[in-house]
């Protein structure tokens, strides 16, 4: 009996599982996160190759990389040296080329976003005039109809 009941958890589980895996929302997160990835590269090469120089040629010097900016806490003493020691440095110039590099990035997902949106709602606008409000059945008018209102009764709340 103990059996059965172990053999039908692992089964349930792997169907658990398989539905888990197989399931859209799944794949989705899946691909998000590879062209996510894919776009912060195309993001960071967009920086260090396009922008970084362009910063160079409107300040009018060729250092221009932010990831380099520090601040020295505690200058090397004399004895030091000879160790192969390091002075106390703040690196902020990493974390100013992080958030440039978020703002670009979150930027140019708004700009992507924001031209799929218009052209979603072109697309449809020009399918909902294809078909006359007369000629379509009276059901799908008025579910229409239901939904417009459901729109209206958000918006007043």
């Amino acid at each position: 009996m103990s059996t059965k009941t172990t053999k039908n958890q692992k089964t349930g589980f792997l169907a658990e599982f398989r539905t888990f895996a197989v399931k859209g929302d799944a794949f989705n997160l899946a691909i998000a996160v590879v062209v996510g990835n894919a776009f912060g590269a195309v993001v960071q090469g967009l920086v260090a190759n396009i922008i970084t120089p362009l910063l160079g040629l409107i300040t009018g010097s060729g250092d221009t990389d932010v990831k380099n900016l520090s601040l020295t806490l505690r200058p090397l003493r004399l004895g030091e040296q000879a160790t192969n020691a390091t002075p106390l440095l703040l690196q902020y110039g990493a974390f100013l080329q992080t958030i440039i590099n978020f703002l670009i990035i979150t930027l140019s997902i708004f700009v992507v976003f924001k031209l799929l949106s218009h052209a979603r709602t072109r697309l449809f606008r020009q399918g909902e005039g294809a078909v006359p409000a007369a000629q379509k059945p009276t059901q799908e008018r008025l579910l229409e109809e239901i939904r417009d209102l459901l729109k209206a009764w958000k918006l007043d709340k």
